[in-house]
């Protein structure tokens, strides 16, 4: 008798243990965006088990007593968003300039978290980091991986890498007893040697891709924003060589002939693109080169521009010629039907306001539908994560926002998030 009352004792607890184990978690969506089509689903089930969703349900399905539900019957659904430009460890502010001087790695670290979690509770689930100082995104990348820190699943290019007095180039504007000559460790290249050795330096740091300064930029204290910095050579060796290390390569590029001189060595995405113009576009089109276009960073840009002492003086003329330019070319390259994927340069401005970005798209002419899609679907295209993120369908990981209104009508609600599931954990969740 006693061995039978143990052994219903243990088949109990092991019962429970597996019921503890299968237990899901049931979404009641009033709308879904599920962003791998132009379909909209409504009242509807979204069941997710462990960090997967396992099916998509027409109705509102009943949950078991053990099973967790979540009522978003009055929210508008989506995937996790996906910013393909963030500098997460900084952010642009009256002193950053003299920061390279006063502040330690340790303090971009530390700042980082503060960032990762903002961005995290803006509905960005995933981010590009296309640049930092001390590689520290890497570390920040891990910390989150491990559970030790609040934020968004990090892909990042650590330093990114320049040329000589490029827009990278750690040592612009110091003087001559502190400038020194940066190498390929520091991310600066002269010739094919140094960027085939600059690519594998950051595939040992830990870095997921290659960022690139393939023309002068707006925030560097430098004259030019425009010029090409890189030889066709030297383009073709740092592809090469990050396609052998299975990593892709995304390059800064505001002026038309840097811009195609990387197209044509086969980069994955120009950022910024300003001076495109329908021959770079075409040339976009026939590569299958992704634009993030960064529209929110050139506004932001142009209005500090017209504050007297806010950027340097070599700085100020490039925020206002380039800022006021960028969102007419993304307008353009959109009706060109040039790929288009979500990217603020957030860091630039301020972190956690990486939803403005969808404001201005729209302005531009681009449907809400395929501005959410950008930040979706064609942000896990550019990684080459389509079949883990991106969409809301069976088999994926449960990376779920939800927005408080619809946005197909007012785009301003992709700002009113409500909900964050990332890899089928609750990071935010408040009452419609």
């Amino acid at each position: 008798m006693k061995s039978r009352i143990l052994s219903t004792l243990i088949s109990s607890v092991i019962l429970l243990c597996n019921t503890d184990v299968m237990a899901s978690t049931y979404i009641h969506a009033g709308k879904i965006i599920p962003a791998n089509s132009d379909e909209i689903l409504f009242r509807s089930t979204i069941i997710v088990d462990n960090n997967k969703i396992v099916a998509v349900e027409s109705g509102y399905s009943t949950p078991d007593f053990d099973d967790t539900l979540i009522d978003l019957k009055d929210a508008t659904v989506m995937p996790g968003l996906m910013d393909m430009h963030v500098h997460i460890s900084s952010q642009q502010g009256p002193g950053a300039y003299i920061e390279r001087f006063t502040k330690n790695e340790a303090d971009f670290a530390l700042k980082s978290v503060k960032y990762a979690e903002l961005t995290l509770m803006s509905g960005f689930t995933t981010v590009r980091n296309l640049g930092d100082r001390y590689n520290e995104s890497v570390a920040l990348k891990r910390a989150i991986n491990a559970g030790d820190i609040v934020g968004p699943r990090i892909y990042t290019a650590a330093k990114s890498i320049a040329t000589t007095g490029g827009h990278a180039d750690p040592s612009n504007g110091s003087n001559q007893d502190i400038m020194g000559d940066p190498g390929p460790r520091e991310g600066v290249i002269n010739g094919i040697a140094d960027a085939r050795k600059a690519v594998r330096q950051r595939y040992k740091d830990g870095a997921d891709l290659i960022k690139i300064t393939a023309t002068g930029g707006v925030l560097s204290l430098a004259k030019n924003g425009q010029n090409p910095q890189f030889m066709d050579d030297e383009l073709q060796a740092i592809v090469a060589t990050a396609k052998d290390y299975g990593m892709t390569v995304a390059v800064h590029a505001h002026g038309k002939e840097g811009m195609e001189r990387a197209i044509r060595a086969g980069v994955s995405s120009i950022e910024h693109g300003t001076y495109m113009d329908d021959t770079t576009m075409e040339l976009m089109k026939q590569y299958g080169t992704y634009y993030v276009p960064t529209v929110l960073a050139g506004k932001w840009v142009e209005e500090k521009a017209q504050i007297d002492g806010f950027f340097p003086d070599v700085v100020r003329p490039k925020a206002a010629a380039i800022g006021p330019l960028i969102q007419n070319t993304f307008g353009n390259a959109f009706r060109a039907g040039v790929k288009i994927a979500y990217g603020t340069d957030s860091g630039v401005s301020a972190h956690g306001d990486n939803w403005q970005e969808f404001v201005y798209m729209v302005e531009a002419g681009m449907p809400p539908l395929d501005a959410i899609r950008s930040a979706t679907w064609h942000g896990a295209a550019l990684l080459n994560v389509s079949e883990q993120l991106g969409s809301i369908e069976a088999g994926k990981l449960a990376d779920i926002i939800a927005v408080s209104g619809d946005p197909l009508r007012d785009i301003n609600a992709m700002g009113k998030v409500i909900f964050v599931m990332k890899d089928g954990k609750v990071f935010k969740q408040q009452i419609p």
